[in-house]
C-alpha cells in the first residue's frame, strides 16, 4: 500500500508545475478544499468566558481575556498547510497575533524548551519553543481575509506550517512552558513525537528507539510533578 501510495503521488506531481511541486512533501496531494477534521464536536466559544493563558517555566504568567486578546499587535502570513492525512493547501492567508509576540509577555525561563498546546475540548500536542519562535508562527483569528471558522478553529488556532497541522491546534486555550517533552493526545495515540513532513514523520513506529524512551521518560516526570 505504502508503495502505491508513493507511486500515485510522483505521478500526480510529475503532472504539477515544478515550482508548485517543490513546495509540496512527499506522499502528500494538493487540495484546493480545506477538509474538515476533528476528533469528537466542535466547542462552542463564549467571548465572556474565553481565556488563553500561558503558564509553567515562565518568568510571568499570563492570562488574556478575548477582549484583550484583541488588542494585542497583530501581522498577516501566507503560509501552505500540510495535513498527516495526506492532503496539503497551498498559499493560506493569515491574520493573527505573532507567537513572539506573545513570549515577549511571558518570557519563558532558560530551561523551557518545549511547550504543551491546552485546547478544547481536553487537547493537548506538543511542540519545541524553538518552533514557534519562526517568524510564521502564529495564532491565528482569520483565514484569507474572513473569521476563522468553528470547524477550522474559530476563534484562534495556532499555525506552524513547518510541522504536520496536527501539530496546530484547533480552539487553542493555553501554553503551559516545560523542559521536558510529554506526548499530547495524538502522539499517545500512534502519531510521531516531532511531525517534520519533509521527513514525513507521521507514526509513533517511525520513531528511534531513543525517541520513544524520552516520550516516555518525559512524561513519568510531568505525572510525578
Amino acid at each position: 500500500m505504502a508503495k502505491l501510495l508513493w507511486e500515485l503521488w510522483r505521478a500526480r506531481m510529475k503532472q504539477a508545475d515544478p515550482a508548485t511541486a517543490a513546495r509540496v512533501p512527499p506522499g502528500q496531494t494538493l487540495t484546493a478544499k480545506w477538509p474538515v477534521l476533528t476528533y469528537g464536536r466542535t466547542p462552542r466559544f463564549d467571548p465572556r468566558t474565553w481565556t488563553f493563558r500561558c503558564f509553567g517555566l515562565v518568568e510571568r504568567e499570563v492570562a488574556w481575556t478575548w477582549e484583550e486578546f484583541q488588542t494585542l499587535p497583530r501581522l498577516t502570513v501566507t503560509s501552505d498547510i500540510h495535513c498527516v492525512t495526506r492532503w496539503s493547501k497551498l498559499d493560506n492567508v493569515w491574520e493573527g497575533v505573532p507567537v513572539r509576540e506573545i513570549l515577549k509577555h511571558v518570557r519563558p525561563r532558560p530551561e523551557a524548551t518545549f511547550v504543551m498546546q491546552h485546547a478544547d475540548p481536553d487537547y493537548t500536542t506538543n511542540i519545541p519553543l524553538a518552533d514557534l519562535l519562526q517568524d510564521d508562527a502564529v495564532l491565528a483569528v482569520k483565514h484569507n481575509g474572513r473569521d476563522l471558522e468553528p470547524d477550522h478553529g474559530g476563534p484562534m488556532r495556532l499555525v506552524v506550517p513547518k510541522l504536520y497541522f496536527w501539530k496546530s491546534a484547533k480552539w487553542l486555550r493555553a501554553f503551559e512552558f516545560l523542559d521536558v517533552n510529554p506526548p499530547g493526545f495524538w502522539e499517545q495515540n500512534g502519531y510521531h513525537m516531532n511531525a517534520d513532513p519533509w521527513k514525513e514523520e507521521r507514526y509513533s513506529d517511525q520513531e528511534t528507539r531513543a525517541m520513544q524512551q524520552m516520550r516516555a521518560e518525559a512524561a513519568r516526570k510531568l505525572r510525578d510533578r
